[in-house]
């Protein structure tokens, strides 16, 4: 019988009748009939045409969304992953089978672009912080290709979970996929500021994108000082962000440039790479290229170096070497080894101009805005939208936790009554035919609504045990109390605030680090002076006269204990030398005065001199008042501890956090209230932790907590710290980081001293009158200076007469004895001199190592005899 359902209905037009009869004599179509075509203009077409695939290039390929940094490709690419189960704790799985998930549910394009986007994600030398770890080729900072995605693996990043973190708690909108068949997230809920740590570059239709990295830690210190003080401007922001910070490290230059490029999403910043002139033992120099600018190929840097060389643009390189230890962004070593009798600084400036060694970085802050709308965006305004990004999910995840809350604490509540009258409640089910009938009685009788009869349908026996009643009503109080919280949270944007900068700090905690590109406020092709001074170890000493100068540690040799020591520093007649600091000459230094205020100048601004000369007047570098003289000297060019603790000579303490003191004026800052005849005379870093003591000119020691004193502002005048006896006064201050390992060491004017162990010294509290830490005679005169030193210090100690004599001893010559002693000649004295200070100066590689090779020897003779 013939199939009638596929035959036409009477009742309908037939497709095929309607299509004869729009078609020519000679069987062509008439394109024109009125019922079939729209005539437009073709230039209208066009123009819409263009316009919406401009669109869809732009939003839906090209450009990354401000929220989570992000193109759509690498969104879906993290997404399916994350629902594949491959996080940083999972195993790794192969790139094909990612690839195949990411186009056939999300990103219907070609298989390379998906598989070089997950691969760029992965190369460290591409991501200031990687979202992928790949295990296989991943392809080299050279420019090699990647392996194919058949051999590779991966998985996600530790840090790329905190990007998906909370996603399945309707924080984000989701939208259909391509072909509708599953859904895919708008954006990511992500914890962390993607677009400006990792940066991004992207080529769209009539626009383009590329934004630097930067530093995390950096930009959460911005976040949380803009979540702060929503009024700070591009200047004060840079406080916090000093500028990009590129996974192959480098120098920037220009801190004007880089604020434009802040402030108006545009901008062209100077990159250079890191290299070092080094002398060979043939007395021939090389250079050592140890980093390179951002997306600049290594293998294209060397060959075009050789191009320079082999076209006699630069004459004087006699070889090139990679020696690098690895393809990545960390460990390179380019050597260019030079010829004898060249200029190695003029080779290197031919390389920086006639190589990308020195690049240029355009920055075009172009991103999404809500996802759809392109906007040159500046600084503030990238931070500005993670902010609200981030109290946005914040808000729909406390909305999600509450309503299951809700929902959970509404079946409790009916569990609750049903176990309050339980047999009653047994009885109506034992009565009923049917579950729904049940299921009715209870609600009729109990007033339950069908979901809590539900429950109590549900609910096992072992629910009746006692303990199980408890968790129940346990439970229920819980989910109150938590519902009570998630609606205070809800009412108080203040709170959702806080919540987002816990979970910043958080973040910073767990993966801030380092800089790794250092900024330059110059322009590139200025000469600045720390450029031409290399970074050498150094020691500045200070007379009391305030007269200053800077000398080479070399200039101390070290000497046995009880020798002479040689002619240290000549002094204007009536002076002497009272600090002298090791430091390197690229290291700023914290210069305090008596009248309690600090100044800041960088080692290789003080004049360096040898020996016998006298130094100049501080004065003449830092902007001292009448009767204003330095007392202390502080190295600061990173601090490691938390807090700066003072003491003056009458012994008053005080406590200040380092933050304080980052940015201090040309002209001074006040550090700490004195109070009259007193003055501050040391400054020393805290963690927090340690502890405190305090020497006097009369012999006396005490030891306590610093926690003892809480931390006050550099306005403030400070507490008690020893209590005096008439005519003595505080000689010296200093912190005990380990007590069962230190020892204090203390030198009388008569160059006798002696070292006694720190636990000797009991504890007391803060302002007690201490306990005595040397006999003190006529032979040995008072205390002059103590410094608390440790057994494994790589330092020797340095001490300083009135008439500029030096001596230079190692600690471990110096004996161990108990508190109540002389001590032992530690330096001879001519005539009336007396000891003036000591200091203790960090050995360097190969007097560390000399020492070692002395002890090796030393313990050999000892085994022969």
């Amino acid at each position: 019988m013939e199939d009638t359902n596929n035959l036409p209905n009477e009742n309908e037009d037939n497709p095929e009748e309607e299509i004869n009869e729009k078609l020519n004599e000679d069987g062509t179509m008439n394109i024109f009939d009125i019922d079939r075509v729209n005539p437009r203009p073709i230039v209208k077409e066009m123009e819409d045409s263009y316009l919406e695939y401009a669109m869809s290039v732009i939003v839906s390929r090209a450009l990354p969304d401000v929220r989570d940094g992000l193109k759509p490709v690498h969104r879906r690419i993290l997404y399916t992953m994350h629902t594949q189960g491959l996080k940083h704790n999972a195993k790794f799985r192969k790139c094909a089978k990612t690839v195949g998930e990411v186009l056939g549910n999300y990103h219907p394009h070609g298989d390379t672009a998906v598989y070089y986007s997950m691969v760029r994600l992965a190369q460290d030398f591409s991501m200031r912080y990687p979202l992928i770890k790949g295990q296989g080729n991943f392809g080299s900072i050279d420019g090699d290709n990647p392996a194919a995605m058949r051999y590779t693996e991966s998985k996600m990043e530790k840090i790329s979970d905190e990007m998906l973190a909370d996603i399945e708690k309707e924080t984000v909108l989701f939208m259909p996929n391509y072909d509708a068949t599953t859904e895919e997230p708008r954006v990511l809920p992500t914890k962390i500021p993607n677009l400006l740590i990792n940066g991004t570059m992207g080529i769209a239709v009539g626009m383009a994108t590329n934004i630097p990295p930067h530093n995390l830690s950096e930009v959460i210190d911005a976040l949380l000082a803009l979540a702060d003080d929503p009024e700070l401007t591009i200047e004060d922001l840079m406080r916090y962000i000093k500028g990009p910070d590129f996974p192959t490290a480098g120098s920037v230059y220009n801190i004007n440039v880089i604020k434009q490029a802040y402030a108006t999403g545009r901008g062209s910043i100077k990159v250079r790479g890191k290299a070092d002139i080094e002398e060979t033992p043939s007395g021939k120099c090389r250079i050592v290229i140890s980093e390179i600018p951002y997306q600049v190929n290594k293998s294209s840097l060397i060959s075009k170096i050789a191009e320079l060389h082999r076209d006699k643009k630069v004459v004087g390189i006699a070889d090139i070497r990679d020696e690098s230890s690895r393809v990545s962004a960390r460990g390179f070593r380019i050597v260019i080894e030079l010829k004898k009798d060249t200029y190695p600084k003029k080779i290197l400036n031919q390389i920086y101009k006639l190589t990308p060694l020195q690049t240029s970085f355009g920055v075009n802050m172009i991103a999404l805005v809500d996802g759809l709308q392109p906007k040159l965006l500046n600084l503030k305004s990238i931070l500005e939208y993670f902010i609200k990004h981030r109290k946005e999910v914040i808000t729909n995840r406390v909305k999600y936790d509450l309503k299951i809350a809700r929902a959970r604490a509404h079946i409790l509540e009916g569990l609750k009554i049903a176990l309050d009258n339980i047999d009653e409640v047994i009885s109506t089910i034992r009565s009923s035919e049917t579950k729904e009938d049940a299921r009715t009685k209870l609600i009729d009788r109990f007033g339950l609504t069908e979901i809590q009869a539900n429950a109590i349908l549900q609910m096992r026996l072992q629910t009746l045990a006692g303990l199980e009643r408890k968790k129940i009503e346990d439970e229920l109080k819980e989910k109150i109390l938590f519902i009570d919280e998630c609606e205070a949270i809800l009412a108080d944007p203040q709170k959702v605030i806080d919540i987002m900068k816990e979970e910043l700090e958080s973040i910073k905690e767990k993966y801030g680090d380092e800089r790794l590109t250092k900024v330059y406020t110059h322009e590139l092709g200025k000469f600045n002076a720390k450029d031409t001074i290399p970074n050498e170890p150094m020691v500045i000493a200070l007379t009391k006269n305030n007269y200053i100068k800077r000398l080479s540690p070399s200039h101390f040799k070290a000497q046995r204990r009880g020798g002479k020591g040689v002619i240290g520093m000549s002094t204007k007649e009536k002076d002497e030398i009272i600090n002298i600091l090791s430091t390197m000459n690229h290291n700023n230094i914290l210069y305090f005065t008596n009248k309690g205020r600090v100044f800041k100048l960088p080692a290789y601004e003080v004049p360096q001199s040898s020996r016998q000369t006298k130094g100049q007047a501080i004065v003449n570098f830092l902007q001292l008042s009448d009767g204003e003289i330095v007392t202390a000297m502080l190295e600061v060019e990173k601090f490691v501890g938390k807090y700066l603790f003072m003491a003056t000579k009458n012994g008053t303490v005080k406590k200040t956090s380092v933050k304080e003191f980052e940015n201090v004026r040309k002209n001074g800052l006040i550090s700490i209230r004195l109070r009259d005849n007193d003055e501050l005379k040391w400054v020393k870093e805290t963690t927090g932790e340690d502890e405190i003591v305090l020497v006097t000119n009369l012999g006396k020691c005490i030891r306590f907590n610093e926690k003892d004193v809480r931390s006050m502002g550099r306005f403030t005048t400070g507490v008690r710290g020893i209590r005096l006896k008439s005519k003595d006064e505080v000689v010296e201050m200093d912190v005990v980081s380990d007590p069962g390992n230190a020892n204090l060491f203390v030198i009388m004017e008569n160059g006798l001293g002696k070292s006694s162990p720190i636990k000797q010294y009991r504890y007391q509290a803060r302002g007690g009158g201490g306990v005595k830490t040397a006999n003190i005679t006529n032979k040995t005169g008072n205390i002059v200076g103590a410094k608390v030193i440790y057994p494994d210090t790589n330092a020797d100690l340095i001490l300083v007469t009135t008439n500029g004599q030096t001596l230079r001893t190692t600690l471990d010559s110096i004996p161990s004895q108990s508190r109540a002693t002389q001590g032992v000649i530690i330096m001879r004295l001519n005539g009336n001199d007396k000891i003036a200070s000591i200091s203790l100066i960090i050995m360097n590689q190969e007097e560390i190592e000399q020492k070692r090779i002395e002890k090796a020897r030393a313990a050999q003779t000892s085994i022969d005899l």
